[in-house]
């Protein structure tokens, strides 16, 4: 597969021509959690043929954006991490993913993977410049520690130290309990300082349509179940 340019003299275009072709910036999204095993890579991306991938990868890799390490004993294998350049990406692809809540539909939560969770909640959550949260995030048996601090949200795979809050529960009852409150949500279990939850209910924002369908789609599963 050859590697198509724009040949323009813009830095936009320059920039297309090394994070634009399909399935780069997901793979961007899963490393800003942390470094993957090729295997892993491949399910956390989901769906992309492991000959494109492999392909990406190392275009991602000669542009100085990902690299490879061997992890530490006693695992043997190698792992895929984003460069100090790669991180940079980092606010621009939040940016892309707020921009593209404009096309996303309430319906659409129905199938967020476990792993797309704490890049989600870092999308939709706007906190002030003074917020200082920590969560442990539990999902479909993956961990993920989420940091709020200086106005920013950071996620990474695994054990949070000293979380102030612990959510538990499939993606979409997490995310819904953020959006319409925990008591009108089954399958979420919320421990820890309830008061931070509804601190970080507060940094939720959405564009309204997508709230009220939200709003909607819980009415419609409480009436199901009454």
């Amino acid at each position: 597969m050859a590697r198509r340019h724009y040949g323009q003299a813009c830095s936009v275009a320059g920039a297309l021509d090394r994070i634009g072709e399909r399935w780069s910036l997901l793979i961007v999204r899963e490393l800003l959690l942390g470094p993957l095993r090729f295997s892993d890579l491949v399910r956390a991306v989901g769906g992309a043929p492991t000959d494109v991938l492999t392909k990406r990868l190392r275009d991602l890799e000669r542009d100085g954006i990902v690299t490879r390490r061997e992890l530490d004993p006693p695992a043997s294998a190698v792992a895929y991490e984003l460069t100090d350049l790669g991180r940079e990406l980092d606010p621009l692809l939040l940016e892309l993913g707020r921009w593209g809540l404009n096309f996303y539909e309430a319906d659409d939560a129905e199938d967020l993977e476990s792993s797309w969770l704490p890049n989600s909640l870092r999308i939709v959550l706007h906190p002030p410049v003074d917020a200082a949260v920590t969560v442990q995030l539990r999902s479909e048996g993956k961990a993920f520690g989420i940091e709020v601090a200086d106005g920013r949200v950071s996620a990474e795979r695994g054990e949070a130290v000293a979380p102030d809050l612990t959510m538990s529960g499939p993606p979409r009852a997490v995310l819904g309990a953020l959006i319409v409150g925990e008591q009108l949500v089954s399958g979420v279990e919320i421990s820890g300082d309830h008061a931070v939850f509804e601190t970080l209910r507060e940094m939720v924002v959405l564009p309204e349509r997508l709230r009220e369908g939200a709003e909607a789609a819980i009415d419609a599963a409480t009436a199901r179940t009454t």
